[in-house]
């Protein structure tokens, strides 16, 4: 029988993206038996982390700064922002190296059945960072999905109102599949092969 605060930290580290019970298990009895080397760092990053990251009042990244690093570097493109649904997203975007513009997180997509409309997403901070900024191209990168469609074609509606060129990634991401999943030669083919949408 597992003593109680062990079974505790296994199911919590079990609710991780990317973990069951077994790894959680794993996880869990290598950081035990790792107190002072790994288990004790870690829980000291995890309250450094929670205290100084904060989300980027510009994009929407997590970072230590607002606005982030990637708002801030001046070798950036102000003239190409990329729509993305999620922080993972834009992870995966910047993972690749190939992109050199900046970022707007909508926050999700817009879901008849889950009840998301445009006011629960981050739609009119981005018509209002077209307006304001100098964007000439507006990639929407958004998962290939029945909601990352639609929520695709009604930003295209509303963008068209700016002098600006939306496009979006390819089709070379496969039906249903997520940035965050994409391996980098798949993001970096569909982010060369965008279309005007």
């Amino acid at each position: 029988m597992q003593n109680k605060d062990i079974e505790t930290l296994i199911k919590m580290l079990a609710r991780l993206p990317g973990f069951g019970q077994k790894s959680a298990k794993r996880a869990i009895l290598y950081m035990l038996q790792h107190k002072e080397t790994f288990m004790e760092p870690l829980i000291s990053h995890l309250d450094h982390t929670k205290n100084n990251i904060v989300e980027c009042g510009s994009c929407g990244n997590l970072d230590t700064h607002s606005p982030c690093s990637i708002c801030r570097d001046p070798s950036r493109d102000e003239n190409l922002l990329c729509v993305v649904e999620n922080v993972a997203d834009l992870w995966a975007m910047e993972r690749t190296q190939a992109y050199k513009g900046k970022y707007h997180i909508l926050g999700g997509t817009l879901s008849a059945i889950d009840g998301i409309t445009p006011q629960d997403l981050t739609i009119s901070a981005l018509l209002e960072k077209c307006a304001q900024h100098p964007i000439k191209e507006v990639i929407i990168a958004l998962k290939a999905t029945v909601d990352g469609q639609t929520t695709a074609h009604y930003l295209a509606d509303h963008l068209n109102a700016y002098d600006l060129e939306v496009t979006r990634l390819a089709h070379g991401m496969p039906i249903g599949g997520e940035l965050d999943f994409m391996d980098d030669g798949t993001i970096t083919t569909a982010l060369k092969s965008r279309r005007q949408l």
